[in-house]
């Protein structure tokens, strides 16, 4: 089999993997919080035929030596972390991260999951849950007859309740942070997870150790860039076709071989 044809298998899967990652970063265009994939690949191994630097037979040492490539491979996805636009919505229960960090909530069988969508809302025993009904964590519960919420900068959570103009401190939103935020397990539904690629979780008030500011009344955007994931997809799609076209010249020159053995 011409060793080109192997080759051109593997960049048409890797085009393939190229255009799953930017199709799912466009469904999510308008998902609150979302963060776009990335796909990273590198060479494969090198049929090396003549270490560089190896005498020549005139005795002198090679320049190059002579490695020929065997293809290319998916290595990883990355989330990119970088902040998505602000969405004023006026609703109080509706938090956007400016900044660093991430809300954590109760996650499935109980375990810790983090997210970046605040869309937050009161169950029926009066907890703060996120979209899914995940309970916040620290937990803070907002009294029946509130009539107004307020969540500061700081995640500093109020409430007024009916017969009484002066706020009540309920708790306080909490953000943690991660070593490296792009080793996260995303789970779906907004959600990750700690993994040991993205070191444990450090929790800490809204506007300090780096972490980012609560604006209350806004939503954190999708952070994918429609223009660019277009660019990038025409770029994946004439890669795509470039490598079937060597599969096809490949093809054409085993089939000259194969006639000229007639």
């Amino acid at each position: 089999m011409n060793p080109a044809m192997w080759i051109s298998k593997t960049g048409v899967q890797a085009q393939d993997a190229r255009l799953q990652a930017i199709a799912n970063n466009l469904a999510n265009a308008n998902t609150v919080g979302y963060k776009r994939d990335r796909v990273m690949f590198e060479d494969l191994f090198y049929q090396v035929e003549r270490q560089p630097g190896a005498r020549t037979e005139q005795g002198t040492p090679s320049a190059t030596g002579v490695q020929m490539g065997n293809g290319t491979r998916l290595v990883g996805t990355q989330k990119v972390f970088t902040n998505g636009g602000l969405q004023t919505t006026g609703q109080n229960l509706d938090v956007a991260i400016v900044g660093n960090g991430f809300l954590q909530v109760d996650g499935p069988n109980n375990t810790p999951a983090y997210t970046r969508a605040g869309q937050l809302q009161i169950n029926a025993d009066g907890h703060l849950v996120n979209a899914q009904g995940l309970l916040l964590q620290p937990q803070i519960t907002v009294p029946a007859n509130t009539t107004a919420l307020t969540i500061s900068e700081n995640g500093t959570v109020s409430a007024t309740v009916a017969g009484n103009t002066t706020p009540t401190e309920l708790g306080q939103l909490h953000l943690s942070s991660f070593p490296n935020p792009s080793g996260l397990l995303a789970l779906g539904d907004n959600l990750y997870q700690e993994t040991v690629a993205s070191g444990a979780a450090a929790e800490g008030v809204p506007g300090q150790n780096g972490l980012g500011q609560i604006k209350q009344g806004a939503l954190e955007g999708s952070n994918v860039q429609v223009v660019e994931e277009m660019v990038d997809m025409i770029a994946a799609q004439r890669t795509y076709e470039m490598n079937t076209k060597v599969l096809t010249a490949a093809d054409n020159m085993l089939q000259t071989l194969a006639q000229a053995a007639r």
